[in-house]
């Protein structure tokens, strides 16, 4: 993870979405010990309490887990909520937004797709 941040929302949250999705990409694994938050805040370049809020938001929304004594750890079935979590949120979001510009642009889905299809080697 790097530590580059942007004015369009808090560092905390823009630091729980980067840990997200170090679980989403595999980069983190269901079952691996987090950073300390001293440790992710020297890394990151930002204060403690920046990134003990960003655990507590992961904790929360129950994709880590503390260990008194042990640290945080990222709890089974935390990518597969993730994922499910992200894809809802596409389709409300994103997708109306996209579905709306094919639309305006007279562009032809279809057309879109193969293409799409044949840059991934389907």
């Amino acid at each position: 993870m790097k530590p580059e941040w942007t004015d369009d929302q808090p560092i905390y949250r823009q630091l729980r979405d980067k840990v997200a999705a170090a679980i989403v990409e595999g980069a983190i694994g269901e079952g691996e010990n987090l950073p300390s938050v001293r440790n992710i805040a020297v890394e990151m370049q930002i204060n403690p309490i920046t990134a003990s809020k960003a655990y507590q938001e992961l904790v929360m929304e129950g994709l880590i887990e503390k260990k008194r004594g042990l640290g945080m750890y990222v709890v089974d079935g935390a990518r597969e909520k993730l994922l499910v979590n992200e894809q809802e949120k596409f389709i409300k979001e994103e997708w109306p937004r996209i579905v709306e510009t094919i639309s305006r642009l007279g562009l032809d889905v279809k057309v879109l797709l193969d293409g799409a299809n044949a840059k991934r080697g389907h």
